[in-house]
């Protein structure tokens, strides 16, 4: 975890810990073995982005028995090409740069990223 790299070539920030936030559900939007999603995108929620990912198929907002129901202002590691998604759509949540992991790279550009950066 230590040598986790975000967007912006330094050491990769926490994300969220209230609610507790990343794939591995400490706090960081890192990824590994099994994150299909790659859940590398620190966003902090809007009611439109909440609204546009539930109509999606991706409820963020509804609390459940192992999540707590997300909350507009609240950041959460999101996935990189649902963030994407919602930005060609006019959608896009804004992104922590500092707490999104590097490899979000791979999947949406670092201008993007920086026109909706917080």
């Amino acid at each position: 975890m230590s040598d986790a790299m975000n967007v912006l070539g330094g050491k990769l920030e926490s994300c969220c810990t209230s609610p507790m936030t990343g794939f591995y559900r400490d706090g960081f939007c890192r990824t590994g073995g099994g994150d299909y999603g790659a859940h590398v995108v620190c966003a902090q929620m809007t009611p439109d982005f909440l609204a546009f990912t539930k109509a999606q198929g991706n409820d963020l907002s509804t609390p459940s028995a192992y999540f707590p129901g997300l909350k507009p202002g609240e950041c959460w590691c999101l996935c990189a090409l649902r963030w994407q998604e919602a930005m060609v759509a006019g959608m896009a949540p804004p992104v922590v740069l500092a707490s999104t992991h590097a490899s979000a790279l791979e999947y949406v550009s670092m201008n993007d990223l920086q026109q909706h950066a917080l």
